[in-house]
C-alpha cells in the first residue's frame, strides 16, 4: 500500500507522519502570487487608478483637517510603507503635513509607546504630522446600526474633513475577511461599541471567507459608513509579508477586490468535508502561543465532517498568550457552557475561547503542542507531542478508511464545499 508523508511547521522545526494515499485527500497550500521587485509600483498604480472614487489627491482641500488610520504594529498591515506615498497625495491635493493626524487604530489592544509610534511615519516624515493612539473612552456618538450596535467614534476622527483607512486583507475568523472599514469600526471605536458589533461572532454566517451574509462584517460595514470612509489604500501580502497587491478608493468596493485577491489564494473548493484535518498555524511566528494559532484552528474547522477529528498542530512554547483566553477556555465545563457565557456579553480575550468552543461543539481537537497534557485536557482537548501518535489515534476512532486533508499553513488557507463557494464574498 502507497504511503505519503506528511510534514507539518511546528515552532522553528517541523513534525513528520504518514498516512496512506488512498485516505489522503489532498495537501491544500496557499497560492503564492509572483512577487514584484517594486512594492511601491503597486502601491502608485492603485492610487492612480483607484476603484470607486476620484485621486485622493482631487479629493483633498486646502485647509481640510486630514485623518489616516492604520494598524498597530501587532498586526501584518505594512502602514510604514504605505503611509509615504498617502502622505504625498494629500501634499499633492494641497494638505498641509500639520494638517495631517495619523490615527492608530488599536480598538481595545493596548496602546503603543512613544517610540513604536515613530514608525509609522518613518524617519523622512518625524516631526511633520501627529501620530496618536485611538482611546475608546474619547469618542462621540454617532448613530444605531440597524442590529442595535451603538456606534460611538473616535472624536477625532469624526471632526475630521477627510478620513483615509490603511490595512492589510486576509482571512478574518469572524468578520470574513480584515481591511475595508475595519479600520473605523472596531479600530476607532468605544468599548461598547466592539462589544456589541463582535458579540455577534457567534452567529451563523460569521466566518472566515464569508462577506455575503455576515452579520459581524454587515454590522461593522454600516456602522462605519454613519461616519463616512472617504479613501482606503489596502494591501494583500505573501507569506513572507510582501505586498503583492493593492487596492484603493471606496471602502467597499476596493476592499471586495482585494478580498477577491485573497479568496483566490487561500480558498479552495472541495467535494465534500474530511473526517480528519490536519492542520498547522504555520510554525513560528504564528504558534508561538494558543492565541495566536487559534485563527488556523478556526480555518481548519470548515473543511472537517460534523463529528469529525482535527489534529491542531501549534507548539504555543509560550503558552496561551492571553489570561482572560485561559481562565474561559480551562474554566468551563463544556463548550456549550463556554458559549452560554459568551452570550451573556461580549469579553475580549474569552472571544478566542468562544471560538474555539465553536469547533469544539462539532468536531474533536487532537492538540499537538508543547503544553502540558493536563493543561490540553482542561481546555477539552485530548493532547499529543508528537504528530504520528495523534494521527494514529484518529484513525483508530474513525476506522482506517477515513479521509485526510492537510494544511500546513493553516492561517492563510480555507476548504469549503463546492456547493457553498458561492457564500465566499
Amino acid at each position: 500500500m502507497k504511503v505519503t508523508k506528511l510534514d507539518l511547521p511546528f515552532g522553528q522545526s517541523r513534525l513528520s507522519a504518514h498516512v496512506r494515499s488512498p485516505s489522503l485527500v489532498g495537501v491544500f497550500t496557499p497560492r503564492e502570487f509572483k512577487e514584484t521587485p517594486d512594492e511601491q509600483a503597486l502601491i502608485r498604480s492603485a492610487l492612480q487608478k483607484p476603484t470607486g472614487t476620484p485621486r485622493l489627491r482631487e479629493l483633498a482641500r486646502r485647509g481640510q483637517k486630514v485623518v489616516i488610520v492604520t494598524s498597530d504594529l501587532t498586526r501584518p498591515c505594512p502602514s510604514p510603507r504605505l503611509i509615504p506615498s498617502i502622505v504625498d497625495e494629500l501634499e499633492a491635493g494641497g494638505i498641509a503635513s500639520r494638517d495631517i493626524t495619523i490615527v492608530i487604530a488599536l480598538g481595545l489592544h493596548r496602546a503603543r509607546i512613544a517610540a513604536q509610534l515613530e514608525t509609522f511615519a518613518g524617519l523622512s516624515l518625524c516631526g511633520r504630522m501627529q501620530v496618536v493612539n485611538h482611546d475608546p473612552m474619547d469618542t462621540v456618538p454617532v448613530g444605531v446600526t440597524t442590529a442595535g450596535t451603538p456606534v460611538e467614534l473616535l472624536q477625532r476622527v469624526a471632526a475630521a474633513d477627510l478620513r483615509v483607512c490603511l490595512g492589510n486583507i486576509e482571512f478574518h475568523y469572524f468578520a470574513g475577511y480584515s481591511g475595508g472599514a475595519k479600520a473605523i469600526l472596531p479600530g476607532c471605536a468605544s468599548e461598547a461599541t466592539i462589544k456589541a458589533n463582535h458579540a455577534m461572532m457567534v452567529r451563523p454566517g460569521a466566518v472566515a471567507g464569508q462577506l455575503d451574509g455576515n452579520p459581524v462584517r454587515a454590522d461593522l460595514e454600516e456602522g462605519a459608513a454613519m461616519l463616512g470612509v472617504d479613501f482606503i489604500l489596502n494591501v494583500v501580502l505573501n507569506s513572507d509579508h510582501h505586498i503583492v497587491g493593492a487596492f484603493a478608493g471606496d471602502a467597499t468596493a476596493a476592499h471586495r477586490q482585494g478580498c477577491q485577491m485573497v479568496a483566490q489564494r487561500g480558498l479552495t473548493a472541495i467535494p465534500k468535508r474530511s473526517d480528519i484535518v490536519l492542520v498547522s498555524a504555520g510554525g513560528r511566528p504564528q504558534d508561538v502561543n494558543l492565541y495566536q494559532a487559534q485563527k488556523a484552528l478556526d480555518n481548519a474547522s470548515q473543511g472537517v465532517r460534523d463529528g469529525g477529528i482535527l489534529i491542531w498542530v501549534a507548539e504555543c512554547r509560550e503558552g496561551f498568550g492571553n489570561a482572560t483566553f485561559e481562565s474561559w477556555l480551562r474554566g468551563s465545563p463544556s463548550p456549550a457552557d463556554l458559549l452560554d457565557r459568551f452570550h451573556q456579553g461580549f469579553v475580549l480575550g474569552a472571544h478566542k475561547a468562544a471560538a474555539i468552543a465553536r469547533v469544539l461543539s462539532k468536531a474533536r481537537v487532537y492538540l499537538v503542542s508543547a503544553l502540558a497534557a493536563d493543561v490540553v485536557r482542561s481546555c477539552g482537548m485530548l493532547p499529543f507531542d508528537d504528530l504520528e501518535p495523534a494521527l494514529r489515534e484518529a484513525f483508530a476512532e474513525l476506522g482506517p478508511n477515513a479521509s485526510v486533508s492537510v494544511l500546513p499553513y493553516g492561517s492563510s488557507i480555507l476548504l469549503r464545499e463546492e456547493a457553498n463557494m458561492r457564500t465566499a464574498l
